[in-house]
């Protein structure tokens, strides 16, 4: 099994900084605020031939009541109980304060090797010795955010793992992007998906700020989901971190293999989920509409029907969407939302073999030929399909400016009708013959 490592600590004690230099690239949202990381965030390291998964945890505040901080605690907690080794990092400049002896005391009574990081120890003469009071073995002098003494860290941290020099680490699988409004139970629907609490959950609308990635299996297959902060309106977000939990979540659609999109059904669809839709769309990602909450909804017969038909009023630009509606929390049709995505994740890899795509075309054009425009006609020469991931057709024409939209359309559902590419974007390029392209055989 890949070794756990997790980094614990009170809040803004520079914890995220320091995960984001062994990240090697900035994975958690820093920012010089307590409470920012609310989340465990999940990194591979390599360090010297050895291989570990670090976990960066939320702030531990003792003391508080306060419902998030509780939250906090639970999640740094079972981070804590899953790791094989820990990094209790403390602010050097600061000096030892009264948590710091108390989380002290919480880790030692776990048994697990513990390796004490002063951070913020900018200077060569800046000295952590006042931390051997804290009773965990040698305190290394660290700067996260110039980088300096995180190698003497990890050194202690690979000799107290043992043999990880090999990692069997699940392959990341189908890569699945949860995203959405705020509160729309994203987080609650990949904690039943994945049978544990993975995130932050609580009714609290923007609870989740980072992009949170879990791997799992199911049947044999493999898949990581990716949890990601809610998307709220532009003008509604006002705070910096926010922001940048937003820039994570539209990242977390570029690099997924297909995108859920989860609406909050007892609400309906909103513009901002349109928008979220349309950036879907945009990214020429496999998408699958989650309407959460069903359980909430009044039904007669062909309830679903008729919010299936709403939705193909509002989201014409992608009328080629597959919905499921679930509920997160009696986990009804849950089991529904992989079958979905394996299947528009396949609908989107799809590749036609040429000869059969001309043919295909022939057909279509034989029965709607492009219209004339100033008097000359628009002639299709043949097709190809030079990628996937979405399908991309390009078409060689003889002059591409006689191509008139309508057409366009036409000829995308001629080929929707055709093959099956439901629950992804397809897109139609279209080149002059004469541009020098060669008319494959």
């Amino acid at each position: 099994m890949t070794k756990i490592v997790a980094v614990v600590g009170r809040p803004n004690v520079g914890k995220s900084t320091f995960f984001n230099q062994l990240a090697g690239r900035r994975i958690s949202i820093t920012y010089d605020k307590p409470g920012v990381t609310r989340d465990r965030i999940y990194a591979d390291v390599e360090w010297c031939g050895s291989f570990f998964t670090v976990i960066d945890t939320g702030g531990i505040e003792l003391k508080s009541e306060d419902a998030m901080w509780k939250h906090i605690r639970e999640q740094a907690n079972l981070a804590v109980e899953i790791a094989d080794s820990i990094i209790f990092i403390c602010d050097g400049k600061e000096g030892i304060m009264p948590d710091d002896y108390a989380i002290a005391e919480i880790l030692r009574s776990t048994g697990k090797p513990i390796v004490l990081a002063v951070n913020k120890l900018d200077n060569p003469w800046d000295s952590p010795y006042d931390f051997y009071q804290l009773g965990l073995g040698e305190p290394f002098a660290v700067s996260a955010e110039h980088g300096t003494g995180i190698g003497d860290v990890l050194d202690e941290v690979v000799k107290d793992l043992g043999d990880c020099s090999e990692t069997d680490s699940v392959e990341a699988g189908l890569k699945i992007a949860v995203v959405g409004k705020p509160n729309a139970g994203k987080s609650s629907l990949v904690n039943k998906m994945i049978g544990y609490d993975r995130s932050i959950v609580s009714n609290i609308a923007g609870t989740t700020r980072d992009t949170i990635d879990s791997k799992f299996e199911v049947n044999g297959k493999r898949y990581t989901i990716i949890d990601t902060a809610g998307i709220r309106k532009k003008s509604s977000v006002d705070d910096d971190v926010e922001y940048y939990s937003v820039v994570r979540a539209f990242a977390s659609i570029r690099r997924a293999d297909v995108t859920l999109l989860v609406i909050d059904s007892e609400s309906g669809i909103s513009e901002q989920d349109v928008k979220i839709a349309g950036y879907i769309h945009e990214q020429g990602k496999p998408s699958v509409i989650v309407m959460n909450k069903w359980d909430l909804v009044e039904k007669d017969t062909g309830t679903m029907n008729k919010f299936d038909a709403k939705l193909k009023e509002t989201l014409k630009f992608m009328d080629y969407f597959k919905s499921v509606y679930v509920s997160a929390l009696t986990g009804k049709r849950l089991e529904k939302i992989l079958t979905v995505a394996e299947e528009v994740f396949g609908n989107a890899s799809r590749r036609v073999p040429t000869g059969i795509l001309n043919d295909v075309i022939s057909d279509i054009v034989s029965v709607n030929e492009p219209p004339s425009k100033n008097g000359r006609k628009l002639k299709l020469f043949y097709v190809t399909q030079p990628t996937a991931l979405p399908p991309t057709f390009v078409f060689f024409v003889n002059d591409a400016k006689l191509l008139h939209f309508s057409y366009m359309r036409y000829l995308e559902n001629g080929l929707r009708n055709a093959f099956d590419f439901s629950g992804t974007p397809i897109k139609l390029e279209f080149k002059n013959k004469s541009d020098g392209a060669v008319d494959p055989k």
